[in-house]
């Protein structure tokens, strides 16, 4: 009887400790997680602060129907330089297929000739400056029968800042020349890690034998670097500063939960390539030269068309 007692207050006891010691730990899982919730809330609230609201306008924009699986996004990189106009420098459709998740990236040559809709024929770039968003949404969708479901815009000084935010050690590039002509910083060839105003230097440099073909070839390969960069697991605790600096810094239809949601929805699926395409594709176009427009790339839009519907699964 003594025996079984004995035993008794020790399983008590071993119990009692079991539940003190289980209490310790959620107590210390609580003050972690509040921790980090505090941490996310002032790292975000700092990048609100850097970037201001100088960026927050109404814009027009008219979405496409959604898709079931593939959303299309609209990525426009301008040079405004301080005037209310300008013309859109960079122009790409960034194809996120939900099911698979695997990206597509499109890049459009700002000096295609094009159909603008309610204007005369001119540069694809200038359909922003005549009407925005929309209109350049507006010419894609008549011209190519893309649709497209949501919209970014970022200057190219904001995109110096966020490359800051998102990786303050640099981006790791493989430059494949010396670079320097008219893009406000010297490159050295090779492997290197630039920072923000580095990478847009790289990214915008076109003064060689490719032109603005072998301009949009490294802003693809810097969209590639970037989605990288994203999805680090050490990048993580930037994460916030860099939502809270893209709410000044880039001017979209997309909230910064729908922002966030969609990160995590494709950072889940792990660290997917993205195909790219550059239209006009090779072989499908020809330079000219018009007095209201200058130089120009002139396309056959059926064969362009063709094969941007096939590289996207348009319609299937």
């Amino acid at each position: 009887m003594e025996e079984n007692q004995v035993r008794s207050r020790s399983e008590k006891r071993y119990k009692k400790k079991r539940l003190r010691k289980g209490r310790v730990i959620l107590f210390s899982i609580f003050i972690v997680l509040i921790a980090i919730i505090a941490y996310s809330i002032h790292q975000y609230r700092t990048g609100l602060e850097l970037a201001g609201e100088e960026n927050k306008e109404e814009i027009e924009f008219t979405p496409d129907e959604p898709k079931e699986k593939i959303e299309n996004y609209l990525i426009i990189g301008v040079d405004s330089r301080g005037e209310e106009k300008s013309r859109s420098d960079t122009m790409m459709v960034l194809s996120w297929n939900k099911e698979t998740n695997d990206l597509k990236l499109v890049s459009f040559m700002r000096d295609i000739y094009a159909d603008i809709p309610g204007y005369d024929r001119w540069k694809l770039n200038t359909a922003y400056y005549l009407g925005g968003v929309q209109l350049l949404k507006d010419t894609l969708n008549h011209m190519f029968e893309i649709p497209i479901h949501h919209y970014m815009v970022i200057d190219f000084k904001s995109f110096e800042a966020m490359i800051d935010i998102l990786a303050p050690n640099g981006i790791e590039i493989e430059v494949e020349k010396d670079m320097s002509a008219y893009i406000g910083v010297t490159l050295t060839k090779g492997l290197q890690r630039l920072n923000g105003k580095e990478l847009l230097g790289y990214a915008r440099f076109r003064h060689d034998a490719e032109g603005d073909f072998g301009r949009v070839e490294r802003q693809q390969k810097v969209i590639e670097a970037l989605k990288d960069e994203l999805l680090k697991p050490q990048n993580v605790k930037n994460l916030p500063k860099l939502i809270g600096a893209a709410q000044g810094y880039i001017i979209t239809d997309m909230s910064s939960v729908e922002e966030l949601k969609t990160a995590l929805s494709i950072a889940k699926g792990g660290s997917p390539s993205i195909e790219k395409m550059t239209i006009p594709v090779e072989g499908t176009y020809r330079f000219n030269s018009y007095q209201h427009a200058g130089s120009v790339i002139e396309i056959d839009l059926e064969a362009n068309k063709k094969k941007l519907h096939e590289f996207l699964k348009i319609g299937e």
